[in-house]
């Protein structure tokens, strides 16, 4: 553990020169260039806000707002997106560096570092697009907002250790690449994002409540929405796996890295 910790901190200028070449070539590849990332998510929750917004906004209790739907979709996709970026580009991301890990010498760690700095540095981007559509509709940024950075960094080291999981497994194991979107697809929509909790059955409730990013996007919702603080005793057991997945995710990673460079 010490020795990848070394090796983060040594390779560290690698590191931020990658996140920013990586940052810099979104930009220079087309007219919009980074605008995308922004572009695309805020695209999905203004067309789920459009198409049931009139269906669900009537059952969002305690906001006042008539945009409320739409805040709520923006809220939970602010916490998925980093979620999903993160755990998306980690499971290919040493198949598509196999000749790099092959030709050069270097800590493979920092791989899934920079993808985690470009997705921190997406989310950032996102989260005060977020925040300027939130004051175009009347809702006003609240000190309970500060909340959002230890719980971006809670998403962050839930996908990480995950990505690291599911980016080992698929050199081994290609299938693992074309399960794991159909299981995002399914997790979101086990996730209260384009949906309140309080629609949904009792019975699906306590299936619901098994899905770690179910508190967290909960979370995401009472900051950015309700304008209360989180829940910090139903995010305990989410905190709780992401500690264990984050070291199981490195311990793998590091047991497993010499054999994939052979297998890729």
């Amino acid at each position: 553990m010490f020795g990848l910790l070394r090796g983060l901190y040594s390779y560290r200028s690698f590191i931020g020169t990658s996140i920013r070449n990586e940052f810099v070539a979104r930009f220079s590849r087309s007219s919009l260039g980074g605008l995308w990332m922004i572009i695309n998510p805020l695209a999905n929750v203004l067309i789920y806000a459009l198409i049931l917004s009139n269906v669900l906004a009537a059952k969002l209790p305690g906001i006042e707002n008539k945009y409320a739907y739409a805040l709520y979709l923006m809220a939970g996709t602010l916490a998925w997106s980093l979620f999903s970026e993160i755990i998306n580009r980690c499971l290919t991301l040493f198949i598509e560096n196999g000749n790099l890990m092959k030709k050069m010498r270097f800590p493979r760690i920092t791989l899934p570092f920079i993808v985690l700095g470009s997705a921190l540095l997406n989310n950032l981007l996102l989260l005060l697009s977020v925040l300027a559509v939130f004051i175009c509709l009347g809702q006003w940024p609240t000190w309970e907002m500060l909340w959002a950075a230890p719980l971006i960094l809670i998403v962050a080291a839930l996908a990480v250790g995950l990505g690291l999981i599911l980016g080992v497994l698929n050199v081994f194991v290609r299938d693992i690449g074309q399960v794991v979107p159909i299981v995002l697809q399914i997790l979101f929509w086990f996730t209260p994002i384009v949906y309140p909790i309080n629609i949904i059955p009792e019975d699906l409730k306590s299936l619901i409540a098994w899905n770690p990013m179910y508190p967290i996007v909960t979370a995401y919702h009472d900051v950015f929405v309700y304008n209360v603080a989180p829940d910090f005793s139903q995010i305990g057991i989410t905190v709780l796996i992401t500690c264990v997945l984050l070291g199981f995710g490195l311990y793998i990673f590091r047991r497993a890295a010499p054999e994939m460079v052979d297998a890729l």
